[in-house]
C-alpha cells in the first residue's frame, strides 16, 4: 500500500513540475505583431516596460511600450495615466489597444487605452532630493617666501515637488610673510516656491565680508518671480538630460557697512541666472550670477558670479576649476571696482 501511495505522489509531482516551472511569470504581454509573451511584469517608465521571462536569465529585458497592445497580470499593478490618474488593480486585455483594470471596489473593469498609460509600477519618488558639494583648496610656500592661502566652498540644493532650497557659501584666507593679505566670505540662501511646474516665486538673502574692500558687511534681502526654462529630464539625450537653466528678476534692499566710509543702503532691482550642465557623468559645466542695480542711481550697481568646470576623479571625489568675479561700480575710496579669483580645488559631491 505504501508503494502505491509513493508511486501516486511521484506521478502527481511529475505532473505539477511543469506548472511549478511556469509559476514565476504572472502576466502576459500581447504585441502589435500578434505575439504573446508570458512574463513577470516589473515596471514601465520612459516608454519601456521591464519584464522577467522564462527564456531569459539575468537582468530584466526591456520592451518598447509602443509595441504593446495588451497586458494581463494576476498580481495588482499601479497604472499611471498621462492625465495624472492613478489606478491600482489587475489588468486584463479587453481588446487590442485597450486594457481593463479590475479593482476590488468595482464589479466591472475600468477601460484604459494603452496609449494613455504613462507608467506601470513606477519607482517610489523621494519626497526631498538633496545634492551638493564641498571643496577645499590650500597653497603653502615656506623658505624665502612665506605664503599661506586657504579657501573653502560649499553648495547645497534640496528639492521637493513645490519647494527648492539653495545655499551657497565660500571663504578665503591668505597670509604673505606673516601679514594678512586676503580675507573675505560670501554666502547666499534662497527658497523657491513652485506655483506651476516651471514658474516660481522666491525669496532670499546675500551676506558678504571683505577686509581688503573696506567692507565690514554687505547684506541684501530680495524677492521676486523666477522661471525654470530647462529642468532635469527635459531632453532624452544622455548629454542633455540633466541640464538645468533658470532665470529670476525681483526687488531687494541693499546695505553696505564700511569701515572708513559712510554706510550705504538703498532699494535695488535684481536679476539672476543659474545654469548647470552635467555633460557627462564625470564632467559638469556650471555658471551662476546675480546683479543688483540701484533703483535710486543708475551708476550704482553690484554684480557677482561664479563659473567653471567640475569633474569626478573617483567615486564622489571631485576637482573643480572655478573663476569668481565680483564687480562694484561704486566701491569704497581707494579700492578697485573688479575682483577676480581663479581656483583649483578638491572636494566631495553628494546626491541623495
Amino acid at each position: 500500500m505504501s508503494r502505491k501511495l509513493s508511486f501516486f505522489v511521484v506521478c502527481i509531482g511529475l505532473c505539477l513540475l511543469p506548472a511549478w516551472g511556469l509559476a514565476e511569470p504572472l502576466g502576459k504581454l500581447t504585441l502589435k505583431d500578434g505575439s504573446e509573451i508570458y512574463v513577470e511584469i516589473l515596471e514601465m517608465t520612459d516608454g519601456f516596460i521591464k519584464v522577467n521571462t522564462l527564456f531569459h536569465e539575468g537582468d530584466p529585458i526591456k520592451i518598447k511600450w509602443s509595441e504593446v497592445v495588451g497586458m494581463t497580470s494576476e498580481d495588482q499593478v499601479t497604472v499611471v495615466l498621462n492625465s495624472g490618474t492613478i489606478i491600482q488593480g489587475r489588468p486584463t486585455m479587453l481588446g487590442p489597444g485597450t486594457l481593463g483594470v479590475r479593482t476590488d471596489m468595482l464589479v466591472e473593469p475600468i477601460p484604459v487605452s494603452v496609449e494613455s498609460v504613462m507608467a506601470v509600477n513606477p519607482p517610489m519618488k523621494k519626497s526631498v532630493v538633496y545634492k551638493g558639494n564641498l571643496n577645499f583648496g590650500v597653497a603653502v610656500s615656506k623658505g624665502n617666501t612665506e605664503i599661506e592661502t586657504y579657501n573653502f566652498l560649499g553648495e547645497l540644493i534640496a528639492r521637493s515637488d513645490r519647494l527648492r532650497l539653495s545655499i551657497l557659501g565660500r571663504y578665503f584666507y591668505g597670509e604673505a610673510d606673516g601679514q594678512l593679505d586676503a580675507r573675505n566670505a560670501f554666502g547666499t540662501i534662497k527658497l523657491d516656491f513652485f506655483i506651476t511646474e516651471r514658474f516660481y516665486a522666491y525669496t532670499g538673502a546675500l551676506v558678504e565680508q571683505d577686509t581688503f574692500q573696506d567692507l565690514n558687511l554687505r547684506t541684501s534681502i530680495f524677492a521676486g518671480p523666477g522661471y525654470q526654462f530647462i529642468d532635469e529630464g527635459d531632453f532624452s539625450s544622455p548629454y542633455f538630460t540633466k541640464m538645468e537653466l533658470s532665470a529670476e528678476v525681483g526687488l531687494g534692499f541693499f546695505n553696505e557697512d564700511f569701515k572708513r566710509e559712510e554706510d550705504r543702503n538703498n532699494v535695488t532691482g535684481r536679476w539672476a541666472i543659474t545654469f548647470n550642465w552635467p555633460v557627462h557623468p564625470v564632467l559638469t559645466v556650471f555658471h551662476q550670477h546675480q546683479g543688483f542695480p540701484s533703483v535710486e542711481s543708475r551708476s550704482d550697481y553690484y554684480i557677482t558670479s561664479q563659473q567653471g568646470l567640475r569633474w569626478t576623479m573617483l567615486e564622489n571625489f571631485i576637482s573643480t576649476l572655478q573663476y569668481n568675479w565680483r564687480y562694484d561700480n561704486t566701491p569704497s575710496s581707494g579700492n578697485k571696482k573688479s575682483d577676480k579669483q581663479f581656483l583649483l580645488t578638491l572636494g566631495y559631491s553628494f546626491d541623495a
